[in-house]
């Protein structure tokens, strides 16, 4: 289940080309932005299409796990991004995003099959980001019939150094993260950030060992 996806995953992930890409959810009117998000417990391939300048519509393939392995989803949701509001300033900007989604989710309790049932997905982020530091928090929910994963995560780092657009910015991130009825941690995951124009490549190693990617193309 795992192995086949992860590869798919990549495989689409690699061969897309593009333009531009962001740390954000979503990226300009008119792009497809792919994004990948890889470890040993939480697995996840995605891309929206961006309708407006401030909506997009996407598909996500999802599979995550319990430490030891004896819980499994596989979630697949149709998706609606939302940029409900946005601040400028000369050297700065934030956002807060809106995600909604629904779709199916399957898999195992205590290593025992679980009926497919209908799944809803909905949450916020909010980011601040300027060209040396950056934050952001992301509260996602994961709710079906006596089932309940809700994922909170917050963000925040620093750049090494300003770049210009067509440089490779190093930042570093610390994340944290949590998803209910899985694990019993909090995930603390230290991250070197890479952008260039429309690539954005993150990698880390978590407090339980487990290395981490976090891709994202927009074209």
């Amino acid at each position: 289940m795992f192995s086949f996806n992860f590869r798919l995953g990549v495989i689409v992930l690699v061969f897309l080309s593009g333009h531009q890409a962001f740390a954000a959810p979503m990226g300009f009117e008119g792009s497809v932005m792919t994004m990948g998000d890889f470890n040993q417990n939480w697995r996840e391939v995605g891309f929206n299409y961006a309708i407006t300048s401030r909506d997009a519509l996407g598909l996500t393939h999802l599979e995550f796990r319990s430490d030891d392995g004896k819980d499994k989803r596989q979630v697949d949701t149709l998706n609606y991004t939302r940029l409900l509001s946005r601040w400028n300033s000369s050297d700065a900007q934030s956002n807060l995003w809106l995600f909604m989604g629904i779709g199916e989710v399957r898999g195992s309790a205590n290593n025992q099959s679980i009926d497919s049932k209908v799944i809803a997905s909905s949450g916020f982020q909010f980011d601040y980001e300027t060209r040396r530091v950056y934050f952001a928090t992301t509260h996602k929910l994961y709710r079906a019939s006596n089932l309940n994963h809700d994922t909170t995560s917050i963000r925040a780092g620093f750049s090494f150094y300003e770049a210009d657009y067509d440089q490779t910015q190093p930042w570093f991130i610390l994340e944290t993260k949590y998803t209910n009825q899985i694990s019993d941690k909090i995930e603390v995951i230290p991250m070197l950030r890479l952008i260039n124009k429309n690539i954005f490549l993150e990698g880390g190693v978590n407090n339980s060992g487990q290395p981490r990617l976090n891709l994202m193309y927009t074209f």
